[in-house]
C-alpha cells in the first residue's frame, strides 16, 4: 500500500491523473443509462438490480433496472441498464 501513496503523491505533485499513475479504478458515469469502468479486479455479484465490482481497495456496487454487463475485458467493463445509484464500499 506504501507504494501506491508515493505513486498518489507523485501524480498530485506533476499534476497526473491518480488513476492512470496509481492504476486506481476509473469510474464514468454518462446519464442513468450507462457504468464504465476501468482497473476493475472482477465481478463479485450480478443480477438485474445489482452489480458489485472489485475495485481492489473497494467494492463498486451498481444499483437499478434491468442491469446488463455488456462487456468486459481484464482491464474495463461496460454496464448498462437503468441505473439508480453507484456505491463505494469498503
Amino acid at each position: 500500500m506504501e507504494k501506491k501513496k508515493v505513486f498518489l503523491e507523485a501524480a498530485e505533485l506533476f499534476d497526473l491523473p491518480a488513476d492512470l499513475v496509481a492504476g486506481l479504478p476509473h469510474v464514468e458515469v454518462l446519464g442513468s443509462g450507462y457504468f464504465y469502468m476501468e482497473h476493475h479486479r472482477g465481478i463479485l455479484s450480478y443480477s438485474g438490480e445489482e452489480i458489485d465490482v472489485n475495485g481492489e481497495a473497494m467494492i463498486v456496487r451498481v444499483y437499478g433496472q434491468g442491469l446488463e454487463l455488456t462487456s468486459m475485458t481484464g482491464d474495463a467493463l461496460r454496464i448498462r441498464g437503468n441505473i439508480s445509484r453507484v456505491e463505494w464500499v469498503k
